[in-house]
């Protein structure tokens, strides 16, 4: 039993998380595992991402938000070698709704590969590290969080600061945070600065999270133009696109209205290639013509006075605009003869297309000086929405080595009803350990006292009393129910004795009144052996109902808190459903090891049982053969003349009457 119970305890300390290997610094008290994990569990990402901006999305889901500093000031995150210190921003942190977005900069990020991140915390005078112009690589040259006062132009998050020129709209709900609203006004305007201008045959990224939400006509959502050469990237009836100089894209894959997306456009000089939700649709041979005017977001680039003023006249034709423009304009008609003059003729510019303001909102827009791979596309659009299977969160685990996390997270999810029952079973499981330590005890202490008895009792013989005066041996036998037997026994043998009677010759019914003695401490001791097994019964029978009864309780009180918050998603329900589910794995816990326990005691107390049968009858066997009547004194005892009553006449024994003539 003693091992069962060693078992079971090494098994429990199995189910809690294990202690941390390494500590990154003492004066961290928390950290949480996260698991990069781009294999075919997670998501594969079809070949190296290289260094990645990771977006680590906190919630009461994955996050208790215990410890933490309340401005998250001793956030850092930690590679797995428990000393590289990784960049991070923190983009919003809010302990008290439960929320925080952070970009962690991770600096290799293979496909086919699980790596882990340590994310410590607990330390309330550590200083606030988070670096947005550290966790972006260089080549970002303008990143829009959109996590500014509403109304206010976006930062840039990058050291280029190339902050927007022009406010923007409300505000909105966007895939991560927050997002820009654009409801057809006048487009975003971005600076003119050399770290967002492109050399001929440059390279260059653009990505965003886009919302359509009205799709019709031909709509820009980023456009830049310089001295006739146009790089624009757009959608038309809901179809993106991408052109330069003219030169249009093939129709794609449309996008889904008033749905989030993600739209990417890279160019490596030889080529422009397109991209929707992390998969390319489209692609341009073509390479980048140079662009150092400022940019718009969310319409076309204003044209210059000037040129609108201009735009009538003649103006020399170059082949990139020849592809754009219309034909020649008319020549002017000679009113005297009605030939036409050649010297008149010249070729005039065509009109820039009219676009269809974009309707819709914008999030996390980002510009590179480099055509990012096709990995990072599509790592950032899979893993930056809100579910995300590239990213897997652990447990989270304190210093001492005992997690906490998950477990602590489960157990403040538990209400209080939930608590009442728990409360019960854990009762229940203490009783019933301590019965099952105690009795598995005291039977290994009558099963080795009784073997003790049995070598010293095969030395007896014919002298039955041998054993009854040794006063050391009674002491070494103090455990044994077959001592006790044994005892009761000879001190019938010795009372009648004393009383006068011949106990060198005893009678059948002597015999038989020993045995009976004999019966009743082995009657006491069967019951001494299984007292309180009734407990266990209780709890192998009733744990496991008293622990769906706690589960029923809190998945009422779910239930009921749900459809009175009207909030339905996973995050809401899952807690308090596994919390309600933690009754009835509680209720198990108690009736598994009682059932283990109660079968393992009541076989050892039916081998002790049955040695206590076995030897009343060995021991009334021999005394039988030692001490019993002969069988002649038996019949003597059956044929004897019985004496008679007091006051009667005494029998005589009828004689047959003499016979008469």
């Amino acid at each position: 039993m003693q091992r069962l119970l060693m078992l079971l305890l090494t098994v429990l300390a199995g189910v809690l998380p294990s202690a941390a290997n390494a500590w990154w610094q003492p004066d961290w008290q928390y950290r949480k595992q996260i698991t990069v994990d781009s294999t075919a569990q997670g998501l594969p990402l079809g070949g190296p991402a290289a260094r990645t901006p990771l977006l680590v999305r906190l919630h009461t889901g994955n996050f208790t938000f215990d410890g933490i500093n309340e401005k998250g000031a001793d956030i850092r995150f930690v590679a797995a070698d428990d000393q590289t210190v990784l960049n991070h921003q923190l983009e919003s942190f809010d302990p008290l709704l439960g929320m925080a977005l952070v970009w962690v900069d991770v600096p290799e990020l293979a496909d086919g590969q699980r790596q882990d991140i340590w994310m410590y915390y607990g330390n309330q005078k550590a200083p606030a590290s988070a670096n947005g112009q550290l966790s972006f690589d260089p080549n970002y040259t303008l990143v829009y969080h959109f996590d500014g006062a509403a109304g206010a132009p976006p930062r840039d998050t990058t050291a280029y600061s190339n902050h927007g020129q022009t406010p923007t709209g409300a505000a909105v709900d966007g895939v991560i945070g927050r997002a820009a609203q654009f409801t057809g006004n006048a487009p975003l305007m971005l600076p003119a600065s050399p770290s967002l201008a492109i050399p001929a045959a440059g390279a260059f990224t653009f990505s965003a999270w886009v919302r359509a939400d009205q799709p019709a006509g031909e709509q820009l959502v980023y456009a830049r133009r310089d001295a006739g050469n146009a790089l624009l990237i757009g959608i038309n009836q809901g179809v993106p696109f991408v052109e330069v100089n003219g030169q249009r894209s093939q129709p794609g894959q449309p996008l889904t209205p008033a749905a989030w997306q993600h739209l990417a456009v890279t160019a490596d000089g030889s080529q422009v290639h397109l991209y929707v939700n992390g998969r390319a649709t489209a692609s341009l041979a073509a390479s980048l013509p140079p662009l150092a005017t400022p940019a718009a977001l969310g319409g076309d680039v204003p044209m210059p006075a000037a040129s609108a003023a201009s735009a009538t006249s003649a103006t020399p034709a170059t082949p990139a605009t020849n592809s754009a423009n219309s034909a020649n304009a008319a020549n002017a008609a000679n009113t005297a003869s009605g030939a036409v003059s050649a010297d008149a003729a010249a070729p005039a510019a065509a009109p820039r297309p009219v676009y269809a303001p974009f309707v819709g909102a914008m999030d996390e827009v980002r510009l590179s000086k480099v055509a990012r791979p096709a990995a990072l596309i599509h790592a950032d659009a899979a893993s930056q929405g809100a579910e995300s299977r590239l990213v897997a969160y652990g447990a989270d685990e304190e210093q001492s080595g005992f997690g906490f996390g998950g477990l602590g997270f489960l157990l403040k999810a538990v209400p209080i009803d939930a608590w009442i029952i728990i409360g019960v079973l854990v009762l229940m499981m203490v009783q019933s350990w301590i019965i099952m330590f105690k009795k598995s005890r005291n039977v290994a202490r009558v099963a080795a006292a009784n073997e003790v008895f049995r070598d010293s009792f095969a030395t007896v013989g014919q002298r039955l009393e041998l054993l009854a005066d040794d006063n050391a041996l009674a002491q070494r036998l103090a455990n044994a129910s077959l001592w006790r037997l044994y005892r009761v026994a000879i001190n019938e043998i010795r009372t009648r004795r004393a009383q006068g009677a011949d106990t060198t010759s005893i009678s059948a019914a002597t015999i038989e009144a020993i045995r009976a003695s004999m019966d009743a401490v082995r009657t006491k001791e069967n019951l001494a052996l299984g007292s309180k097994l009734g407990s266990l019964s209780n709890a192998i029978a009733g744990g496991p109902y008293i622990g769906l009864l706690g589960t029923v309780l809190g998945i009422m009180v779910v239930f009921l808190g749900t459809a009175m918050a009207g909030d339905v998603n996973i995050n809401a329900i899952a807690p308090g459903m596994a919390a309600a589910l933690l009754a009835t794995a509680m209720g198990l816990f108690v009736a598994i090891p009682a059932l283990f326990g109660y079968n393992r005691l009541v076989s050892r107390n039916k081998e002790v049982s049955a040695d206590m049968r076995v030897f009343v009858d060995e021991f009334i066997t021999r005394l039988a053969e030692v001490h019993g009547e002969t069988q002649a004194q038996e019949a003597a005892h059956h044929t004897a003349p019985r004496a008679p009553a007091p006051g009667h006449p005494a029998m005589r024994e009828a004689q047959p009457a003499p016979a008469h003539a």
